[in-house]
């Protein structure tokens, strides 16, 4: 896997959009998703492995509890994925991991935290379209045949209904799941999901073993500050990505922090 170190504003901006010519298309457009890291000591765990203990057993009872309490019209169809993707979108530990197709969004979650402008982040980036050709058959002829680079909650339900047929489709796969526009959250946030068949799996370890399809870009922590300003200048900020009171208040009181924050 690549990891390249970005040395100025100009040169970050370089590494996110390399590669980015389509020439089928002949416009600029990226086959790579993004995710941000505040830290570069963090792995690609997800939020269910991180609860701990035999988090595999307790899976499927998290989600049956979370569509029993919620309000029956929370999702626009009462599908497993729909069930899922609000689920996480709302901070149920998931086997799911958070991408977004915006290099900016994932700048602004690895500059969000004041306390870490002392380390140095991290981007991840992923193709995610030449990782469809590693998916199972059955997946990746349904998103050919739909002309589609990301599952749906529609797709993801017609082959495969609930989560013990999705993990019966492959031993060692990564499929991207883009979810219903809930909420502005998930359109501002250009967000879409990776998960994996088994509770178990890592997509870090994955990438080590598909070395050609990611590379990560080390954010220094000496730019962070830069990114950071010019991203609020930009309008790439917690307002935005975070609509309501609580993400206003979250930037306000990120944006008036003093630089010594840093340490």
């Amino acid at each position: 896997m690549d990891e390249i170190r970005a040395e100025s504003w100009v040169h970050l901006h370089e590494l996110l959009f390399a590669d980015s010519w389509h020439e089928g298309l002949g416009r600029h457009r990226s086959d790579f998703v993004f995710r941000g890291e505040a830290t570069t000591s963090g792995r690609l765990t997800t939020s269910l492995q991180r609860l701990g203990g035999d988090y595999s057993e307790v899976e499927r009872h998290l989600l049956r509890n979370f569509r029993k309490y919620a309000e029956r019209d929370a999702v626009p169809a009462d599908s497993l994925w729909h069930w899922l993707a609000l689920a996480k979108h709302h901070g149920l530990a998931t086997r799911m991991l958070d991408w977004t197709y915006s290099p900016y969004v994932a700048l602004h979650f690895a500059t969000a935290h004041p306390e870490h402008y002392g380390e140095d982040g991290l981007i991840w980036l992923v193709d995610f379209v030449r990782a469809n050709q590693e998916l199972p058959k059955k997946l990746r002829e349904a998103l050919e045949r739909e002309g589609m680079n990301a599952m749906s909650a529609d797709l993801l339900q017609d082959v495969a209904p609930d989560l013990e047929r999705f993990d019966d489709l492959g031993d060692d796969f990564v499929a991207f799941f883009e979810p219903p526009a809930l909420d502005e959250r998930i359109v501002n946030q250009y967000a879409l999901f990776s998960l994996m068949p088994s509770p178990h799996a890592r997509m870090d370890e994955w990438l080590e073993r598909h070395p050609p399809l990611s590379r990560r870009i080390v954010l220094p922590a000496a730019l962070k500050w830069e990114v950071r300003d010019k991203l609020d200048q930009a309008n790439i900020t917690e307002r935005v990505l975070f609509p309501g009171l609580d993400g206003l208040a979250t930037w306000l009181k990120r944006y008036f922090s003093p630089r010594e924050a840093d340490g």
